[in-house]
């Protein structure tokens, strides 16, 4: 773009030969989200290889006379198309794939320091060099990247005892769009001094400022993990097994993860090599798993089990034996998303609902759908513990594809009025995005929506940082 060149011109000699990417092909993979769902459009990508590169250079385009909007994006694994450029208007994609330092880890403070290109994968194994752990792990962790982990508050399957991004981040250092450093890496327990502005970052989606290190809290490494998987008559039998658990494993619950058994039953229909260790399928499945020092979680998993088919909420389990084994069992709930990929054309949605009452969301959500299509597959499977469902619904296998998603409308309508009755929330750990922007109005309109769009305000005046994302 002519009005440009200039621009892009100081941003390279400022950057270096590896800071910045004009050539068409070597943009393309940054303009679109990897479901193929958002295609954008960029004049160049930033690749700063330090936070005063990155400072420097939003300071040299806030000072340009027609500055370009600036798109921070990450790994590129996010759902709700938050990392995509929008297709109009001058926009400039900020990477920190060239800032993945790890280190210092502080055993007494239990802190890691990660630049935010790095990979959760790759913190994660700095962290168990050390003997410690980064309690966060999600599908995508071998490529999404710490900036995006926190810019997004990823949730994930141990959320249930760590919580999600929001609760492992101690400290934040970012840049503004003017390009002005925020230095809030501070690691205090206790800090009641002001506001704080570190959990606004926390899940802005890379509205309000770019994020380019962060302190993370780690844990102690585990030296005992049981995992079960069990077979369950309903989905009112899910939160009885969850209470027991809860009771008799205290801290040491790492994972309840739900699968109903229409899911269960794509899933293994469609997904070689996957099968059920029972001899008959059930309405629904829970895997957990406890994890910690105690020499003696087996016999807890084994009491937690006892008490539940005495009460019958279970019908039959089976308790991993070894390291294999586990694996095997957690693929049942890993390949969840596949399964429903190979099985057709599906509508997703990240909800949540208090805990209590996800057998009624899932009830009612059943009803409504089926109703819509009797013979549609509602094939919800999540989070139960924390109440995030990830409530599916994939295409009879006598209906075409594109005769099926035209009544996608319908069916999250369906979907989200159920939530909305149980004063749950139409994403849970995903995010908005530009996906989800125009559901913010109903869910989150009045004072609360006007305080946000002002905080946005404060932060980036002129709206140029990551427009079209969370705001409608």
């Amino acid at each position: 773009m002519t009005l440009y060149n200039d621009l892009l011109t100081q941003l390279a000699d400022k950057l270096g030969p590896n800071g910045l990417l004009t050539a068409p092909d070597a943009i393309a993979p940054y303009c679109r989200d990897w479901r193929g769902l958002f295609q954008g459009q960029a004049l160049a990508v930033l690749r700063p290889a330090s936070t005063q590169e990155l400072s420097d250079a939003l300071a040299l385009c806030a000072s340009y006379p027609t500055p370009p909007n600036i798109v921070p994006q990450g790994g590129n694994t996010g759902l709700c198309g938050g990392a995509t450029p929008n297709a109009e208007g001058a926009n400039i994609v900020v990477s920190l794939s060239r800032m993945r330092a790890i280190g210092p880890l502080d055993t007494t403070d239990n802190t890691l320091a990660v630049e935010a290109g790095a990979t959760l994968q790759a913190a994660q194994e700095a962290a168990a060099a050390e003997g410690m752990v980064l309690p966060l792990s999600i599908a995508s962790e071998g490529s999404a990247q710490i900036g995006g982990i926190v810019a997004t508050n990823a949730g994930g399957s141990k959320a249930l005892r760590y919580g999600s991004a929001r609760e492992l981040v101690a400290g934040i250092e970012a840049v503004c769009i003017d390009g002005a450093k925020l230095d809030l890496m501070r690691s205090l327990r206790k800090d009641n001094t002001g506001y704080a502005l570190r959990q606004l970052l926390v899940g802005s989606e890379g509205t309000l400022a770019i994020v380019t290190k962060a302190l993370l809290r780690v844990q102690p490494a585990p030296n005992v993990r049981e995992v079960a998987f069990c077979a369950l008559p309903d989905d009112t039998a899910v939160l009885h097994l969850f209470r027991i658990a809860q009771q008799r494993a205290s801290g040491n619950l790492e994972a309840f993860e739900y699968i109903s058994g229409t899911a269960m039953d794509v899933a293994t229909t469609y997904v070689e090599g996957l099968s059920l260790p029972f001899v008959e399928s059930a309405p629904a499945y829970v895997l957990l798993e406890l994890a910690g020092q105690d020499a003696a979680l087996r016999e807890t998993l084994e009491a937690i089990l006892e008490q539940a088919l005495e009460e019958e909420c279970v019908i039959d389990a089976v308790l991993a034996e070894n390291q294999s084994q586990a694996q095997a069992l957690w693929r049942l709930r890993e390949e969840q998303s596949e399964a429903q990929r190979l099985a057709g054309a599906s509508i997703k949605h990240d909800i949540s609902v208090p805990v209590p009452d996800v057998p009624e969301l899932l009830t009612r959500a059943t009803r409504e759908c089926t109703a819509l299509i009797p013979d549609v597959r509602v094939a919800p499977f999540g989070h139960i513990g924390d109440g995030n469902i990830h409530l599916n619904i994939v295409q009879p296998v006598t209906m075409p594809a594109d005769v099926f998603l035209k009544e996608g409308k319908a069916l999250t309508e369906a979907i989200h009025a159920a939530v909305k009755a149980l004063d749950g929330s139409f994403s849970a750990e995903h995010g908005v995005g530009q996906l989800k922007t125009d559901l913010m109005k109903t869910w989150r309109g009045g004072k609360e929506l006007e305080l946000m769009r002002r905080i946005k305000a404060a932060f980036d005046p002129e709206g140029r940082l990551n427009p079209g994302k969370i705001l409608p």
